[in-house]
């Protein structure tokens, strides 16, 4: 029990010491939370478009919720426990160059097109569900006392990403895939402790 609380106890302070590090470094936040659904609703003229794809796709979104939190809590734990354990070089260190490669181009094609939002400014958020696998798995001492073993999270983050990539091309996933995907996160969020 007391290996538990502490194992909790060093994954908060983790967070807690990555968040204060990249606010000193200058991050800025963006609080998605104050749209106004209705409002974008208009924008969007989303009464245009027909009700049973509406509907469909409103189905879809929440899966989405689910699937990009995901994501993003991997990127994070990814980005807190190599900050935590290596230091701040930890992307130049433990991040394959193939990796950093993939990510730097994403980030390059992005900053081309200045008109519209990019995805972010740190190169971990323009990495892949694949690649943060194969990140875990190169450094996988640092994960292995919250993880345990690496195939596991392989074969999550595999058959999320499945379901990833039918969501993201506008597809409607059944309610059999549906409730894996929520029973790999509840897996991945118990095991993890994020």
């Amino acid at each position: 029990m007391l290996d538990d609380v502490e194992r909790a106890y060093s994954f908060i302070a983790r967070g807690l010491f990555t968040e204060e590090a990249l606010d000193r470094a200058g991050r800025q936040r963006k609080n998605q939370s104050e749209f106004d659904h209705e409002q974008l609703a208009k924008l969007l003229s989303i009464e245009t478009l027909d009700e049973e794809r509406v509907a469909n796709a409103r189905a879809m979104a929440t899966v989405y919720i689910a699937i990009a939190a995901f994501e993003n809590s991997v990127r994070e734990l990814v980005s807190n426990t190599l900050l935590e354990n290596v230091g701040e070089s930890w992307w130049e260190e433990c991040v394959s160059n193939r990796i950093r490669e993939a990510a730097k181009s994403r980030m390059e094609e992005e900053e081309k097109i200045r008109w519209h939002t990019s995805r972010g400014e740190d190169p971990i958020q323009f990495t892949m569900l694949p690649n943060l696998i194969n990140i875990i798995r190169a450094n996988f001492e640092h994960f292995e006392p919250f993880i345990h073993e690496a195939d596991w999270a392989a074969a999550i983050f595999d058959s999320i990403e499945r379901s990833r990539n039918v969501i993201m091309h506008s597809g409607t996933l059944d309610n059999r895939d549906i409730a894996r995907v929520g029973a790999l996160i509840r897996d991945w969020t118990n095991q993890v402790a994020t």
